[in-house]
């Protein structure tokens, strides 16, 4: 597989977004506190997370990852209008779609890649919603759910970002998603933060 060497956030040239899609699965929980560290109090961009988790896993998901983020965190609820500088997770047990109108709504329809949450359930509607003001985030996780749904993200013009394998904790999630569509940026935690936190709103 052939692909260009990562490049370095002082590399890029960003250009303005409207909503952050992650995904990630085993080593995840300990990758977002890094990623979410680093967000400054003004981001202005909403951020939609989707782990793997168990169905019936308390809701203590949203407290943890408030200890690490300045944002408020809060499991995402079926309805619920989006909110620009806040931090959403998909509650277990639920695919997570977006709807046009930029609000949530759950879903307890068949498991996807195993998982329900699905990464990719969350990624193709969100690519549908947003199209290229669209950034797409796939984590460490031992899967490959997320990679259709990074390809579709891609194809929509949406910027695709995946953590260097070498990197992470699980390297079969970031590997099928550089497998299954060009990506934009491939780099370490520290790396993706920087990228994360100089994103503006459109």
């Amino acid at each position: 597989m052939s692909r260009q060497p990562p490049l370095t956030v002082q590399q890029d040239r960003i250009r303005p977004f409207d909503a952050v899609v992650i995904g990630g699965s085993a080593g995840a929980i300990q990758a977002l506190p890094v990623l979410l560290g680093q967000l400054p109090i003004d981001f202005a961009l909403p951020v939609i997370i989707v782990l793997h988790r168990l169905e019936g896993a308390g809701g203590h998901l949203d407290k943890y990852l408030a200890q690490h983020c300045v944002l408020p965190v809060i499991e995402a609820e079926d309805k619920q209008p989006l909110q620009g500088g806040h931090v959403y997770l998909a509650p277990a047990g639920y695919h997570l779609l977006l709807e046009q109108q930029r609000h949530f709504s759950l879903s307890v329809d068949g498991r996807v890649s195993y998982s329900r949450p699905s990464i990719d359930v969350l990624f193709e509607s969100a690519a549908d919603v947003y199209a290229e003001r669209l950034v797409g985030v796939i984590l460490t996780g031992a899967n490959s759910d997320g990679s259709a749904g990074l390809a579709r993200l891609k194809k929509a013009g949406g910027l695709a970002v995946v953590q260097e394998p070498n990197t992470a904790m699980a390297d079969f999630m970031p590997r099928a998603a550089l497998k299954a569509t060009g990506v934009d940026r491939v780099l370490g935690l520290q790396a993706i933060a920087k990228l994360l936190s100089r994103l503006t709103p459109g």
